[in-house]
């Protein structure tokens, strides 16, 4: 069984020529490609199976490229901060008790004494000592357990008394230690007395700085660099520089280090913002790095950029080139504008009159004219 599909005008319906029998003549095409395609019933009956349920996800249309459309802005994905460094919670610096010097210098001029009054108890102090301190002849008839237990108090109160003697001076300090546990901090200046069975490890608090020397780093397109970066820093809490890390120096030039290779530095001139922006990045994160251990960190600044030996010389040549064209490119622009005004104000006073063939000349000539004279050396 089949189908035929055809085109038959309405007019040739039900015409005959007279009840003569005779072949149909079919008209003529009005179109003339017109074809006539015979379709398998089959396929017009054809039962089709139950649809499968295919899940589908969210579609995302994108945007043409190159068309100026802007994209389409995704979600910003959250960045994870790195954990910082932690040390003892019960590790901060606070003050450690000591005494004025005064205190120390009585406390071992009394064990002085004592041992020369027990001397002279004994009856050993020498006949010149004892006139010339005029004293009385001493009745003593020699060392006994007494004189002992004198000699032994008086040398230890001389001893503690001297023996803590320190001096304090601005911008250094005194981290105070016994049988390993922290005891405080001596900030104070002047002849003090501390305890002599504390062990005294002195600290610098002044503010101080650091030259570094030539380190590894990046521009912002990944170009190798050899940066020299100032450090303006200083301790600000003794116990943790000291006690909560090996060398707290070390550790701020390693701070500097990783920094570096995370942040981005543009030489001098360009027009990211320069060493000025890569500054403050470098501060903001070595002094988030160095907080916890008790560093305080001030400025962090290159104050030498280089490009790597392996690419100094490609670089240069290629700024040289840039400065070249930016050159270029400001000259044609001052010419171009100098043409526009001649050409101006010569037609608009009605000194000239041009058409466009006698305007198209002046401004060629002019423009020869003046980039001639300026492409000449001054």
């Amino acid at each position: 069984m089949s189908t035929t599909t055809s085109h038959t005008p309405p007019e040739s319906e039900g015409r005959s020529d007279g009840g003569a029998a005779g072949p149909a003549v079919r008209p003529a095409r009005l179109i003339q490609n017109e074809v006539t395609t015979e379709i398998p019933v089959h396929l017009l009956f054809r039962d089709d199976p139950d649809p499968v349920k295919v899940p589908l996800r969210p579609a995302v249309v994108a945007r043409r490229q190159g068309t100026g459309e802007q994209p389409r802005q995704r979600r910003p994905v959250p960045v994870r901060r790195r954990p910082l460094p932690e040390t003892d919670p019960e590790l901060a610096e606070r003050p450690a008790r000591v005494l004025p010097g005064a205190a120390g210098v009585f406390a071992g001029a009394c064990g002085v004494t004592g041992c020369l009054a027990t001397t002279w108890w004994a009856g050993l102090l020498p006949p010149l000592a004892t006139e010339a301190l005029r004293l009385p002849a001493s009745t003593g008839a020699g060392l006994g357990p007494a004189h002992w237990a004198a000699y032994a108090g008086a040398g230890v109160l001389g001893a503690f008394g001297f023996g803590g003697l320190a001096r304090g001076r601005a911008g250094r300090a005194w981290v105070l230690g016994l049988f390993g546990r922290y005891r405080g901090t001596v900030r104070r200046t002047g002849l003090l007395w501390v305890n002599p069975l504390v062990l005294r490890r002195r600290v610098d608090v002044r503010l101080r700085h650091w030259r570094s020397e030539s380190m590894p780093a990046t521009d912002p397109d990944g170009v190798a660099l050899r940066v020299v970066v100032l450090v303006v820093w200083r301790v600000r809490d003794t116990a943790r520089a000291l006690l909560g890390i090996d060398d707290h120096e070390t550790y701020l030039r390693e701070c500097v280090e990783a920094a570096l290779a995370r942040v981005p530095v543009e030489p001098a001139g360009g027009t990211r913002g320069g060493t000025t922006a890569a500054g403050d990045a470098l501060t903001r994160l070595v002094a988030t790095e160095t907080a916890p251990v008790g560093v305080e960190v001030f400025s962090v600044q290159p104050v030498r950029v280089d490009y790597a030996p392996e690419v100094a010389a490609a670089m240069h040549r290629r700024r040289i080139a840039a400065l070249d064209a930016r050159q270029r490119a400001s000259m044609l622009s001052s010419v171009v504008d100098s043409v526009e005004d001649t050409v101006t104000r010569l037609t608009v006073r009605g000194l000239v009159e041009l058409d466009d063939y006698e305007r198209k000349v002046l401004v060629r000539d002019l423009t020869v004219a003046f980039c001639s004279g300026r492409a000449e050396p001054v």
